[in-house]
């Protein structure tokens, strides 16, 4: 049964009937990434930040109600802002609850641990799945008690901080939440704290802890943080490239397909996927002086991805997946094993939907083999509570798998973009509802 677009945020099950261009133009919502860090670098100032455009997903609500829980007061600001006003004034006075956000979680993990006293921190059944001792290990090396499941590996996490040194850490894998974790609680060690990261990863933490005053400094793959108190401002958050690929996508997958997406983030590191679809042939142009993303259909190709294409692309690997599906040739990706500890077995989730949709695939260790040219059809879709799985099998379902297609834990979209629907329904003619 069809339901009103502000309905279908919440339907656990979709039932999608499509297969026609997606065309028009949109805003997708604020970067959850940069929204995450907004609310978390505003809670530590000193005074009031403003901030303009956060994500309303439920990530970032949770982010917000966590750090109420330290002192700070968040109210509306009325015109979709949001007023902080820090600093931390005392250990939180209840459980942090992430819900499923790991990036909240561990960035949280890294304030919690310049915090003098006790944080308990926890997260939905998939969050606490999720691995914890990345983030713990360097944090206990700066100082902090980091305790949790299975010895700190993972969620509920109790952590007692302050009394910190800086330290410089290599992670062994290419992570922006290892890093913006450690960059965080550097700032209330004592010495600095370098982080030389494996490859590059993108640098929204360092250039908005510039903006409010922070001492930090990028070297090629070395990020220092000298401590120092930061201070409020007025942050505005642009629009979400994760977000947008999807939009990207479902003007590649029929042949008229258009779709332009204003307002874009043009930070580094966070539009690598434009240039993976440029690289398999994509008619795509995005203005880096306005962020305004505009995508053609046009006949892809394949390509191959290597661990070095990976730190940008970790969150659009699915809905790349999908375009690799329709492309000519085989798509490789491979050292992508960080995809197998997200949302969901990110790697075996996304080749799941794949064969629901008649794609033929094989899981590796670290990626997944995609022989391109398939006819996508009708399938059933579960999405394992990964909100990027269940909007990429709507894009699919919508511009070129015919039929009804229908996708399980669709609710989990609403962890970071609950319109998605109705955009998707706005943009495709595509029919969408409960099925009920």
């Amino acid at each position: 049964m069809a339901r009103a677009d502000s309905d279908l945020d919440a339907v656990s099950c979709l039932h999608v009937n499509g297969a026609g261009p997606a065309r028009g133009s949109l805003r997708v919502p604020g970067d959850k990434s940069v929204s995450h860090r907004a609310a978390l670098l505003a809670a530590m100032a000193d005074g009031s930040s403003v901030i303009t455009g956060l994500s309303r997903g439920q990530d970032v609500q949770h982010t917000l109600r966590a750090v109420e829980r330290f002192g700070v007061m968040v109210t509306d600001a009325g015109d979709g802002r949001v007023r902080v006003e820090g600093p931390i004034r005392h250990e939180p006075d209840d459980v942090l609850d992430h819900g499923n956000a790991g990036t909240g979680i561990r960035l949280m993990s890294g304030v919690c641990a310049g915090v003098d006293g006790l944080s308990v921190l926890t997260g939905d059944q998939f969050l606490r799945r999720r691995p914890m001792e990345r983030v713990a290990s360097p944090l206990r090396l700066m100082g902090a008690e980091v305790t949790g499941r299975e010895g700190g590996r993972l969620a509920p996490l109790v952590i007692r901080g302050g009394g910190l040194t800086g330290i410089t850490y290599a992670p062994k894998e290419a992570s922006a939440q290892v890093k913006s974790a450690l960059l965080l609680a550097g700032l209330s060690a004592k010495g600095r704290t370098t982080v030389e990261e494996v490859h590059p990863t993108r640098r929204h933490t360092e250039e908005m802890l510039a903006e409010m005053g922070a001492r930090v400094s990028v070297e090629g793959r070395r990020v220092t943080v000298e401590p120092g108190a930061l201070t409020g401002t007025d942050m505005t958050v642009p629009g979400d490239p994760s977000q947008a690929a999807f939009w990207a996508v479902a003007a590649l997958l029929a042949d008229e397909g258009e779709v332009a997406v204003e307002g874009l983030y043009t930070g580094y590191g966070r539009s690598d996927f434009v240039g993976v679809l440029e690289r398999m042939g994509a008619d795509i142009d995005f203005d880096l002086s306005t962020g305004l993303l505009t995508v053609r259909a046009a006949r892809l190709r394949a390509a191959r991805l290597t661990a070095e294409d990976i730190p940008g692309i970790v969150d659009e690997i699915p809905v790349l997946a999908m375009a690799a599906a329709v492309a000519q040739g085989t798509t490789v990706i491979s050292g992508a094993g960080e995809l197998r500890a997200k949302e969901s077995d990110r790697i075996a989730s996304t080749a799941a939907m794949l064969r629901a949709f008649g794609v033929s695939v094989m899981e590796t260790e670290d990626g997944m083999v995609i022989e391109g040219g398939a006819r996508l059809r009708p399938a059933r879709v579960d999405s394992h509570g990964d909100h990027r799985i269940a909007m990429t099998a709507a894009v699919a379902g919508a511009c070129a798998a015919g039929g009804t297609t229908v996708i399980d834990g669709w609710d989990s979209v609403a962890t970071s973009y609950p319109a998605f629907a109705a955009d998707l329904v706005r943009l495709t003619g595509a029919v969408a509802g409960s099925g009920a």
